[in-house]
C-alpha cells in the first residue's frame, strides 16, 4: 500500500530556487536538462539550457498545449482545480508567459523514476541551484518583462474559455437539479457551493472519490512570488479536495521536512505523514495554527516511534477512545483521501464507459461534475443512446451552435434527447398548468371519435361532420362535409383519414385538401367499428359482418360472416382480425380466406372492448369480466376479474393492461399472469364513469363521466394530480374521449344536458431547450 500511496506523489517538485517559484519546460526537457547538467557538473550551463528551452517554449505555446492536450487526460476541471500538479499553471505564467500544461495528470511509469545514483546527481544540482537563486530570479525577471503582453493575451482567452466551461456547468447543474426534483423521496436539494473550482464538487456521492492536487513544499525560499499566491488561491478547497492517480514522480532529497516541523522525513517514505508529504498534501495536515505545538509533544512522538507495532495499536486504540467526536472527525478527513483512486481515469476508455454503463442517467449528470476527463466520459453518445433505447426515445436531438468548440469534446445528442424527455415527464408530474387552447366547432352536439397525429386533430361528430384542426394554434383548418348520418368512428395516419356513419358507409378522406377519395358502399347498417393497418381497414358494423377495404382503390377486398349481433368492436394486426360482438362471442378471422379460425366463448353479456397484440387477444365485457385468449389454440389463458360494471375501454402495451370500467375505476393488469397490479382508487378516484383511458411506460391518464382528466403513476398506482377539472364536473360536464402524444393531451368535453359547451381542449407540455 505504501508502494501506491507513494506512486500518487507531487511531480510539482522541479526545478525550485529558494526564493522563487518552478522553472518548467515541457516534460522531456525539463526531466533531459537536469540530467545532462549533473553528468557535466556545471550548473551555470545547466541554468542557461533550462531558460533557454523556457525562451523557445514562449515561441510555439500553442503547438505545446496541443501535444500536452492529448496527452493529458486529466485535463484542469472548470472549477480551476486539476487532478494533477497543473493547479499553480496560473502562477507559472509570471515565470514562463503562456501557460505551460505537461505536468498534469499523465498516467503510467512516465513519472516513476527510480531513485538511483542519477537523483542523487539531481538533488546536488538542485542544491547547487539553490546558491545561485539570486542570478535565477534576476533572468526570470527579464523573461516576465518579455512576456508580458503574451501572458496578457492568453490570459483573455483564458478568461473566454472559463466562461463557455461556467455555462456548460450550469447546464450539467441545472440538468442535474432537473434529475434530484424529479425524485419524490421528499430530500432537499443540497445548497450550491459558492466561488471559483466549487461547482465540480458538487455531487454528495461523488465528490469525495477524488483528492486535491498537489501541493509544493519545497521549503528555503526567502519570499513567496504572485504565482504562489496564485496556486494556493486555485488550491484552496477546504476538507473536500482532490487526490490523483497513482504514476506520479516522488519528491527528492534526501530529508524534506515534516508538515509540523518537528520530525525530519526521509527520502523513502515509512509513515502516513511521509506518504502524504510525497503526495504533496503535507500543507494540508496541521489545519490548527493558531497555537503552537505543546511542550512535550516532540519526546511523545520520539516515544510513539521506539515501540514495535503492536504497542504502536494498543496506543492507537487507547488514544482513539481518548477522542472527542470532533477530533475522530479531523483524523478521517485526514486519512481518508489517502486510500481513494480515481480508477476510471486509470481504466480504458471502453472499460470505463462499460463502467459507466450501469450508472442510472441521474447518477451519470452527477459523475460528469466530477472532473473534465469524467465529464468527457459521462458525455459519449453511445452511452446515452443505450439509455435513451432503454426509456424508448427514437431519436437525438439536434444540438444547438456553441459559440467556443472545446477540442476534444462534443455534446450528445443523445443526452440532450433524455434530458429534454426527463424534463417533458416533468412538466406532465409537476409543471404550471397553462391555458388549454380551445376548439369550438361542432356546436352542441357529441364529439363521437377522436384522433390525434402529428400536429394535426380530427374529431367526429353526431353532426354529421368531421373536422381538422392544428394542434399547434388551434384553429380548424377544414371541415369534412358529406356524411348523411352522425360519424360513430374513425381512423387516421399520416394524410388519410377514414370515417364511419350510421349512413351505412365509409369515407377515405384527404386531410391536407379535405378532398373525399373514396365513398365504400357494402355495410346495411351503422359503421360503429374500424381498424387500419397499411393500406387495409377493416370495419365492423350493426349489420353482423366485418368488411377488409382496400383505401386506396376503395375496393371492398373481403367480407367476414358469422356473427349474429351487432360487431361492437375490432382489430387488425395485418394477418389477423380479431372482432367482438353483443352475442357474446369473440371471433379470430383469417381475412384472406374468409374463415373464423376461432370462436372465443366464454362471456356472458356483450362484449364493448378489445385489444390485440399478435399473440394475445383481451376481450372486455358488460359481464365485468376481462378474458385474456391465445390467438393460435383459442383457448382462454385468464379471466380478470374484480371490476363491478362494463369495462368500457383497454390499452395493452407489453403485457401490460389497463382497463376502464363503468364502476369509476381504473385496473392495471399483468396478461402473463393475470394478477392485477394496481388499482387507480382511493380518495381522488373518478366520481363516475370511466370513459377513455391512454398510458406510456410512466403515467396513465383517464377520463370520466365526472368532468376530470386524472394523471396516475402507472409503476406505483398513485394519484398525481387532475388535468382538467370542469366547472360543471358533476352536473352534466362530461370528457368524452382524450388523446394524447407525448408533449400533448387532447381532451373532447361537452355535456348531455347544456351545462358545457362542446369543444375540444389542448394542453401542451413540452419543453424549450434553447
Amino acid at each position: 500500500m505504501n508502494q501506491d500511496l507513494l506512486s500518487g506523489g507531487s511531480s510539482s517538485r522541479r526545478s525550485r530556487g529558494p526564493g522563487g517559484p518552478a522553472v518548467r519546460g515541457n516534460a522531456s526537457s525539463t526531466a533531459r536538462a537536469p540530467q545532462q547538467a549533473a553528468e557535466e557538473g556545471d550548473e551555470d550551463e545547466h541554468m542557461n539550457r533550462v531558460v533557454e528551452e523556457d525562451e523557445q517554449l514562449q515561441q510555439r505555446p500553442e503547438a505545446s498545449q496541443v501535444d500536452d492536450e492529448r496527452e493529458q487526460p486529466w485535463a484542469p476541471s472548470e472549477s480551476g482545480a486539476s487532478n494533477g500538479p497543473q493547479g499553480g499553471e496560473e502562477g507559472e505564467e509570471d515565470v514562463e508567459g503562456p501557460p505551460n500544461e505537461v505536468n498534469g495528470g499523465e498516467k503510467g511509469a512516465r513519472w516513476m523514476w527510480p531513485l538511483g545514483e542519477e537523483d542523487e546527481e539531481e538533488e546536488e544540482e538542485e542544491e547547487n541551484n539553490n546558491s545561485s537563486s539570486c542570478h535565477q530570479e534576476e533572468e526570470e525577471a527579464e523573461e516576465r518583462t518579455e512576456g508580458g503582453e503574451e501572458q496578457g493575451r492568453e490570459e483573455e482567452e483564458r478568461e473566454e474559455g472559463e466562461e463557455e466551461e461556467e455555462e456548460d456547468e450550469e447546464e450539467m447543474d441545472q440538468d442535474s437539479d432537473d434529475f434530484e426534483h424529479s425524485a419524490e423521496s421528499g430530500r432537499e436539494e443540497e445548497e450550491e457551493e459558492e466561488g471559483e473550482g466549487e461547482e465540480g464538487l458538487r455531487s454528495p456521492s461523488l465528490r469525495n472519490n477524488v483528492s486535491a492536487p498537489n501541493n509544493n513544499l519545497d521549503s528555503g525560499c526567502t519570499h513567496q512570488s504572485s504565482s504562489n499566491k496564485k496556486m494556493k488561491r486555485k488550491l484552496d478547497h477546504g476538507p473536500e479536495v482532490r487526490s490523483f492517480p497513482s504514476g506520479k514522480k516522488p519528491c527528492k532529497g534526501t530529508e524534506y521536512p515534516s508538515p509540523t516541523g518537528i520530525v525530519p522525513c526521509p527520502a523513502t517514505p515509512t509513515t502516513f505523514g511521509h506518504i502524504r508529504t510525497a503526495n504533496g498534501q503535507g500543507q494540508q495536515r496541521r489545519r490548527i495554527t493558531s497555537i503552537q505545538p505543546p511542550t512535550g509533544l516532540q519526546e511523545w512522538l520520539r516515544t510513539f516511534q521506539s515501540w514495535t507495532g503492536p504497542e504502536k495499536l494498543l496506543a492507537l486504540d487507547e488514544l482513539i477512545d481518548s477522542c472527542e467526536p470532533t477530533q475522530v472527525k479531523h483524523m478521517m478527513q485526514v486519512i481518508e483521501p489517502q486510500f481513494q483512486r480515481d480508477f476510471i481515469s486509470l481504466l480504458p476508455k471502453e472499460l470505463a464507459l462499460y463502467v459507466l454503463s450501469f450508472l442510472e442517467p441521474k447518477d451519470l449528470l452527477q459523475a460528469a461534475q466530477t472532473c473534465r476527463y469524467w465529464r468527457i466520459l459521462a458525455e459519449d453518445n453511445l452511452l446515452w443512446r443505450e439509455k435513451c433505447r432503454e426509456e424508448g426515445i427514437d431519436e437525438p436531438l439536434p444540438l444547438k451552435k456553441r459559440k467556443i468548440v472545446k477540442p476534444g469534446f462534443t455534446h450528445s445528442p443523445w443526452k440532450s434527447a433524455y434530458i429534454r424527455q426527463h424534463r417533458i415527464d416533468t412538466n406532465w408530474r409537476r409543471g404550471d398548468l397553462k391555458s388549454p387552447k380551445v376548439l369550438k366547432g361542432h356546436d352542441d352536439h357529441v364529439i363521437t371519435c377522436l384522433q390525434f397525429c402529428g400536429n394535426r386533430i380530427v374529431s367526429g361528430s353526431d353532426d354529421n361532420t368531421l373536422k381538422v384542426w392544428s394542434a399547434i394554434t388551434g384553429k380548424c383548418l377544414r371541415t369534412l362535409v358529406g356524411h348523411t348520418g352522425g360519424v360513430w368512428s374513425s381512423q387516421m395516419r399520416d394524410n388519410i383519414i377514414i370515417s364511419g356513419s350510421t349512413d351505412r358507409t365509409l369515407k377515405v378522406w384527404n386531410a391536407e385538401t379535405g378532398e373525399c377519395i373514396h365513398t365504400l358502399y357494402g355495410h346495411t347498417s351503422t359503421v360503429r367499428c374500424m381498424h387500419l393497418h397499411e393500406k387495409r381497414v377493416v370495419s365492423g358494423s350493426r349489420d353482423a359482418t366485418l368488411r377488409v377495404w382496400d383505401i386506396e382503390t376503395g375496393q371492398c377486398l373481403h367480407v367476414l360472416m358469422g356473427h349474429v349481433a351487432a360487431v361492437r368492436c375490432v382489430q387488425y394486426d395485418g394477418r389477423r382480425v380479431v372482432s367482438g360482438a353483443y352475442d357474446f362471442m369473440v371471433k379470430v378471422w383469417d381475412p384472406e380466406t374468409e374463415t373464423c379460425l376461432h370462436t372465443l366463448q366464454g362471456h356472458t353479456n356483450r362484449v364493448y372492448s378489445l385489444q390485440f397484440d399478435g399473440i394475445h387477444v383481451v376481450s372486455g365485457s358488460l359481464d365485468t369480466s376481462i378474458r385474456v385468449w391465445d390467438v393460435e389454440t383459442g383457448n382462454c389463458i385468464h379471466t380478470l376479474t374484480g371490476h363491478q360494471s362494463l369495462t368500457s375501454g383497454m390499452e395493452l402495451k407489453d403485457n401490460i393492461l389497463v382497463s376502464g370500467n363503468a364502476d369509476s375505476t381504473v385496473k392495471i393488469w399483468d396478461i402473463k399472469t393475470g394478477q392485477c397490479l394496481q388499482t387507480l382508487q382511493g380518495p381522488h378516484k373518478h366520481q363516475s364513469a370511466v370513459t377513455c383511458l391512454q398510458f406510456n411506460k410512466n403515467f396513465v391518464i383517464t377520463s370520466s363521466d365526472d368532468g376530470t382528466v386524472k394523471l396516475w403513476d402507472l409503476k406505483t398506482g398513485e394519484f398525481i394530480r387532475n388535468l382538467v377539472t370542469l366547472e360543471s364536473g358533476g352536473s352534466g360536464g362530461v370528457v368524452w374521449r382524450i388523446r394524447a402524444s407525448n408533449t400533448k393531451l387532447v381532451c373532447a368535453v361537452g355535456s348531455r344536458n347544456g351545462t358545457e359547451e362542446t369543444k375540444l381542449l389542448v394542453l401542451d407540455f413540452d419543453v424549450d431547450m434553447k
